[in-house]
């Protein structure tokens, strides 16, 4: 699908003006990242990486990723809570799979105590690709759902602008008219705002649980704005401080420094190197307090790829959503092949088929965060070699989504200009609160565009290979 600006890409002088005045609309939109060199100080900051041009997505799969955002939040909330399905789910990952063994032992443990927890609040990211078939027709196929610590809902919010002003730049204005507001960091922290109302406790603060590299920290700073303008006080921490200052008080009350705590937004805990044993620690105490986690342990669990490939299976979303069939409909036209590669001979015959014609999937461990799948001769040498273990049941096997390409320029800093051919990635980012049993709020809250070139097979902004992107709709 062609873009309105194709006539614009190979000329050179204008394209070399667009550039210069949109690095310092980012700059000036607050576009922003801390650099690599000073990666937890701002007195040095540089745009985070974008597209030149805004991407062009069609309109019918725009609206169908909308569209299905709730029912795949009432998905995820249901699996957080049916500990069997879980349990059954993850029993040959917890196997081979230290960090998901370790996440799902602290589950049961909050279970057996009791939960203390009873308002639930989720955050996630669905992410899709547009699948172009033979024929020329694209579909929209999931990638994966982030169910922690989902990026970029601030950052995105402020491309629009920067966009539009590139395009005014080239004189299409027009064009730029047509760009769509998105601010996903107001629909998240009205999720936030919405949990630390019902926890009840007017003095209590909202803690995000951060990493020890900050990068990222505007994008973290628009949610984090957003709870301030709405006088809700926000403190940041790390795991270190939980073990180190956090406490449970009365009726499994958290306080941090003698702060009471209403909601715990996770923006770190997603991947083994989070954790030593003191974080391991102090997530337990975190899991066992009153104060609304986002996610939730449960939550976590619902987002790893094992589950995701569990779904697939005929019968699974019926089980978990009864009585919504149209929402089970929708849900199941985004998915793409998914298989296990649980020990037997199913198993057997999808490693062989993989192994046989490797170009044809993705290999997907239980991580988050990008750049952890495995593509073509990689994943045949690691399947060769996993393919009798155990081992190799802490993978998923996916059919690889082969979008159409298209020409964009992607800024970085200190980086030439040059055109690439590109592929983009659309995630809808998702919010719901529950109370005891009852869904209180249920929304999609904007989206996040990323592109990356074509030579890069996996990675998202934060692992350096895709770029922000704002959604041209046709």
């Amino acid at each position: 699908m062609a873009a309105p600006w194709e006539d614009v890409l190979r000329d050179t002088p204008a394209i070399r003006e667009a550039a210069a005045v949109a690095v310092d609309a980012a700059l000036l939109e607050g576009v922003l990242m801390r650099t690599e060199g000073e990666p937890n100080a701002s007195d040095v900051v540089n745009f985070a990486p974008f597209t030149l041009l805004p991407s062009v997505v069609p309109q019918a799969l725009f609206e169908q990723a909308y569209a299905v955002q709730q029912d795949f939040n009432l998905l995820v909330d249901a699996i957080s809570q049916n500990k069997e399905f879980l349990e059954r789910t993850l029993a040959s990952t917890i196997k081979v799979d230290d960090f998901t063994a370790r996440l799902f032992r602290i589950h049961m443990q909050v279970l057996e105590e009791g939960l203390a927890q009873s308002v639930f609040l989720g955050i996630n990211r669905s992410d899709y690709m547009f699948d172009c078939g033979v024929d020329g027709t694209t579909a929209l196929k999931q990638i994966e759902i982030n169910t922690i610590a989902a990026s970029f809902g601030g950052l995105t919010s402020r491309t629009v602008p920067v966009h539009q002003r590139v395009l005014k730049v080239l004189g299409k204005f027009k064009e730029a008219s047509k760009l769509l507001p998105n601010n996903p960091s107001k629909g998240l922290a009205l999720g936030i705002a919405k949990a630390w109302e019902l926890y009840g406790s007017p003095s209590a603060v909202v803690m995000f649980l951060v990493e020890k590299v900050q990068r990222n920290i505007f994008d973290q700073r628009c949610v984090e704005n957003e709870l301030w303008n709405r006088n809700i006080r926000v403190i940041r921490r790390r795991f270190r401080d939980v073990f180190e200052k956090g406490s449970l008080g009365e009726g499994r009350r958290l306080y941090m420094d003698g702060q009471e705590v209403a909601v715990v937004y996770y923006r770190e805990g997603y991947v083994p190197k989070n954790y030593d044993q003191q974080n391991w620690e102090a997530r337990l105490l975190l899991e066992r307090s009153r104060a609304v986690k986002c996610p939730d342990i449960a939550t976590q669990l619902a987002g790893t790829k094992k589950v995701q490939q569990e779904l697939s299976r005929p019968g699974t979303l019926e089980s978990l959503l009864p009585g919504r069939a149209e929402a089970v409909a929708r849900i199941r036209a985004t998915f793409t092949g998914l298989y296990s590669l649980d020990m037997g001979a199913e198993g057997d015959k999808i490693a062989a088929m993989a192994i046989a014609d490797p170009d044809r999937f993705v290999l997907k461990p239980q991580r988050e965060g990008g750049g952890n799948n495995l593509y073509g001769e990689e994943l045949r040498q690691v399947l060769e070699k996993i393919r009798d273990s155990p081992e190799r049941t802490s993978y998923i096997l996916m059919d690889k989504i082969k979008p159409q390409p298209a020409l964009n320029y992607l800024l970085r800093a200190h980086s030439p200009l040059q055109v690439s051919e590109c592929i983009s990635e659309l995630g809808i980012f998702g919010v719901y609160v529950r109370q005891d049993k009852g869904m209180v709020m249920n929304r999609a809250a904007g989206h996040l565009l990323r592109t990356k070139a074509v030579e890069h097979a996996d990675g998202g902004v934060a692992a350096g290979v895709a770029v922000l992107d704002t959604p041209y709709v046709v």
